[in-house]
């Protein structure tokens, strides 16, 4: 049988490896922006769905309300804290797939910000995917099925605003790439460090992760979403959170 760290490490990188996918497309494609837009939108519904049924939904039965309100505030406020100076850096707009995101010329040490930032951005998904498995009933295939569909266009979204800051390919594939990597061992050291640790503190670590996703999802995916879906933002997103819903009831 299969080690669960391992299968927890494996599962990460299938997740993480969608932002390789996605940034292959948004360099080498021309995607029209109000494509990725709408593709940003539905990834932000699929994301929000994700966490409501299977991260705050499962973190409450495991610890009540007090442990999964304190952690979900908690992660949101920990991950604003670390987009806030990341932003203060150059990596305000990493989603972004216009000319917002400066160059190395225009914000010196942009392209530091832009990694830790993306880097940040994927770690509490990834560390979900592990402690998934110490249910005992394998890994969320819903929780990897969302994360996979929104990293896409935040791959995408991300490679095409670098390409147009003239960042190299190199820099742009080796960020991403790095990124599936580290989702993999996020996962991985997620699974074993919360190995047999108490309900409640599993409670507040999947609520945490689920703070600190929303967070991210209000600051970096619907702004790149609604900036050019304008009106059609909010029906894709909510399409994106039914398709999410209905992939959950039919896992359970």
């Amino acid at each position: 049988m299969v080690p669960l760290w391992l299968q927890a490490g494996f599962w990460g990188l299938v997740s993480g490896s969608a932002l390789v996918a996605g940034a292959l497309a948004g360099y080498y494609l021309h995607v029209p922006q109000r494509l990725i837009a709408a593709i940003m939108a539905f990834g932000s519904g699929v994301l929000i769905s994700a966490l409501a049924f299977e991260l705050m939904d499962k973190a409450y039965a495991r610890g009540g309300f007090g442990a999964t309100a304190v952690g979900f505030l908690g992660g949101a406020i920990i991950y604003t804290a670390a987009n806030w100076w990341l932003a203060t850096r150059g990596a305000k707009h990493r989603k972004r797939s216009d000319t917002s995101q400066p160059t190395e010329a225009e914000v010196s040490g942009s392209g530091l910000a832009i990694a830790l930032g993306s880097l940040l951005d994927g770690i509490p998904e990834s560390i979900v995917v592990g402690v998934s498995l110490l249910e005992g009933t394998g890994v969320s295939i819903v929780a990897v099925a969302a994360i996979f569909l929104s990293n896409v266009p935040e791959g995408l979204s991300g490679a095409a605003g670098m390409k147009r800051a003239r960042r190299s390919a190199r820099y742009i594939f080796g960020l991403w790439s790095g990124i599936a990597i580290a989702s993999g061992i996020a996962a991985l050291v997620g699974n074993t460090l919360f190995n047999g640790v108490s309900p409640r503190t599993i409670s507040v670590t999947m609520a945490v992760a689920a703070g600190a996703i929303l967070a991210m999802i209000t600051d970096t995916m619907i702004p790149e979403a609604f900036e050019t879906a304008h009106d059609f933002a909010g029906l894709i997103t909510v399409t994106g959170f039914l398709a999410a819903f209905a992939l959950s009831k039919l896992a359970s």
